[in-house]
This record gives C-alpha cells, structure tokens and sequence, in this order.
C-alpha cells in the first residue's frame, strides 16, 4: 500500500516540480545529466545535445523540441509527471535496438551485448559477438530506409539513435509503433574521456548504472596513467590529420576529442595555432551550441600544412605510401611522408568497410592515448595493458593504428 500511494505521489506532479534530485552529473561530458525525484525509483535521461547545431541557442532559446532527447524509465510501478514531453520506457531494457556501432562498444565495456536484437550496418560492426551471431540479430538498415517490420519482430524495449545535422528520420515511425527511443550523442563531445562517460547512461538504461560507474573510473584511471608518462619535456611532434576527399581537405577542430588526445600523448596539432576561439579560419567556427566545427580547407593550404608535420595520422582508405603518392604525388617530398611516418586507424576492419577505432575507440580513450604515445614518442617506455612498461618501438604493438607500408 505505501509503495502504490508512492507510486501515486510520484506520477502526480506536475513535470516542472518532479525532478529535485540529481542522480550523476558527468565530470567530462557535456551532453547529459540523469535526474529523478526524492523516494522515487524511477530516472530521467536527459540528453542536451543530440546533433550539431542542436540544444540553446545564443539567446538561449532550444533549437529542438525532440522527444528524444528526455526518457522517463518507469520503475517500482511509477509514471511520469504530468506535462512529461519525452519518451517513456517501462522498466529496465533487456531488449536494444543500436544505431550506431558506439552503441554496441558502450554495453560490450559493461558485459551486456547480448541484450542487443537489431543493429544498423552489421557488415560495418566489428564486436566479435554481434558478428558470432548474425542470425539473430536483425539488421535494419538506416534511418528513412531502415526495414521497420524487421524492427518491429526484434522487439526491442528501446532503440538508440543517433542525428548529424537534425533529428533522426526514425523517429515518426518509432512513435507510431509505440517503441521507445533515445538520441546518445557521445561523438559530438570535445573530451575523450567525455566520451567515454555516455557509458552511465547505457548502464542507466539497463539498470546498473553502478556497473557503467566503475568502468568509466577504470578508463579515467588508465587514461591518466598513460597521460602522466609523457614527460613535460618531452619534444612535441607536429601532427597532420586526415587526407583529401576530392579537393577539400577535412580538418578536425582544434577544440575536438582526437585534438585533445594528440595533446595528452605529447604532440601538437598543425592546425592548432592558425585557430582561436575569437575567430575563425578557412570555414571554422562556432556551431549555435556552442561546438567547433570541422574546418574544410584546400590542398594548397593542406600541403603546406602537411610539409609542417613530423607525423601524419588518419589518412583513411590508402594501404600503402605508394597508394597515397600516386594519388597525390605532391606529397611524396614533405618529410613525415620520406620518412614513412603515416599512420592509419584502420589495423582493426571489417570486410565491409568497418573500423574498430570508430567503435570501440569511441569508448577506449585509454587505448586510443597508448597508441599516439607509441607513435609520437617511440623513445618512451609506457605503462602497458598488462601492467609491465613496454617498448614505444614495435608498431605490432599498436592497438587500432597501423604504419603504412611502403608499397
């Protein structure tokens, strides 16, 4: 009897007095928070940015209005205040329907894969279990073309999405079907670490969120060690990033999450110091929310860049030197490129096209940080995963990069 008058009390009122308690708030992240009310079971995720561009504007006005950004999970026989705009999920998710591959590395860190039922692109996806059991695991395919009959025989206690530019084209048959949903906007953080942090959240979901506590405080942990075993001496390496798409170069932004890890492995990033937040350079800037965007510059302006750097990381789909200069012989003199200094992220793929870095990575900072160490200062002994200091000189030792060959 007392639990249903609780049960009661806690679904009476009124949305804007309901959540007085914080359960987390991330040290990292800036995207989310988990709240509730006092002596109430039940937790509301509240997402802030969802998409680029999205959350509070200059004058502090939401740009969005989706109701995918609060999920209400019902416990102990509890429902939401009155006036809730979000979705609601009735108890803890056994049943998850992923759309992005994160989504996967998120619950493998906590030991709760199996819980997935369907996922988008499963050729792309590069977790051992999901791979192991293709059969049944439904793939649905992605946003306005995704196969909702599939989705629908998946069963899934909720989907989560992800939006780019706007919200998910998912969302409108979700509603109708009556599917619950939640937008994890984990890349759009400038931390790594902050990254990592979107681990609470699933937990939250699944009703552990101790669990998803302790594994993002392992990461923090380790991350910090690696951190700390750069001296503050140590020469800095200037780094280039990415590799042409056509004549536009995409350059990552100087205040973004793999900024920040070339930083904490002791290098420098080229395009570092042509960049302040009082301005902009080559189509940089600002988003509404707050959140540098990418810049796109030209290969004139990339070459020069490149000439600049003693490391080049993340060149995409080129194998070898040899592939990379014949597509682009004026980069067979800059020096990282003489010196066979060129890096992939790719020595973790799928057949289909995939990358483990943009998996697991996402949620494996602390492995993603040892592998720039090893790469930009090749003279350091780091703390390795085993515990014991391992030599920075055997690339067989790198995690998700890979040198590239010289033809």
């Amino acid at each position: 009897m007392i639990l249903a008058i609780l049960a009661n009390a806690c679904g009476r009122q009124d949305a804007a007095d309901f959540f007085d308690v914080t359960w987390y708030s991330p040290s990292e992240a800036e995207g989310f928070e988990i709240v509730g009310t006092a002596g109430c079971e039940s937790r509301v995720i509240r997402v802030k940015t969802a998409w680029q561009g999205d959350g509070n504007g200059q004058d502090g006005i939401r740009t969005s209005t989706s109701s995918g950004k609060e999920l209400f999970i019902a416990r102990n026989g509890e429902s939401p205040p009155e006036g809730f705009g979000g979705r609601i999920l009735d108890g803890n998710a056994e049943r998850i329907a992923v759309t992005s591959s994160s989504h996967i590395a998120f619950l493998d860190l906590i030991g709760e894969v199996r819980r997935v039922k369907a996922v988008s692109g499963i050729r792309y996806i590069s977790n051992a279990y999901i791979r192991g059991h293709r059969d049944s695991i439904a793939d649905i395919g992605y946003e306005a073309g995704a196969d909702f009959e599939a989705l629908a025989a998946a069963k899934p206690d909720i989907v989560l999405l992800y939006g780019i530019s706007s919200s998910n084209a998912m969302e409108d048959r979700l509603r109708i079907l009556g599917i619950p949903y939640l937008y994890i906007g984990e890349y759009l953080e400038t931390s790594p670490l902050g990254k990592a942090e979107w681990v609470v959240v699933i937990a939250e979901l699944l009703g552990c969120r101790e669990k998803g506590e302790e594994a993002y405080r392992k990461i923090v942990s380790g991350y910090e060690e690696l951190k700390s075993s750069v001296p503050e001496n140590a020469g800095k390496p200037e780094v280039m990033l990415n590799s042409p798409y056509g004549d536009t170069w995409f350059m990552a932004s100087p205040e973004s999450a793999m900024v920040s890890l070339i930083r904490d492995a002791g290098g420098e990033y080229v395009l570092g110091n042509r960049h302040s937040r009082g301005g902009r350079d080559s189509g940089s800037g600002i988003s509404a929310s707050g959140q540098w965007k990418s810049s796109s510059i030209d290969f004139e302006e990339a070459f020069l860049l490149t000439s600049e750097a003693d490391v080049w990381l993340n060149v995409g789909q080129y194998r070898s030197i040899g592939q990379l200069t014949a597509a682009y012989p004026q980069l067979a003199g800059v020096k990282c490129v003489k010196d066979g200094k060129v890096y992939s992220c790719d020595r973790r793929s799928t057949e289909g096209g995939g990358s483990d870095f943009w998996e697991s990575g996402t949620v494996r900072p602390d492995l993603v940080l040892e592998d720039l160490i090893r790469i930009l200062h090749p003279e350091l002994r780091i703390p390795g995963g085993s515990g014991q200091d391992t030599d920075c000189t055997d690339d067989e030792s790198l995690h998700y990069y890979r040198r590239l060959d010289s033809y």
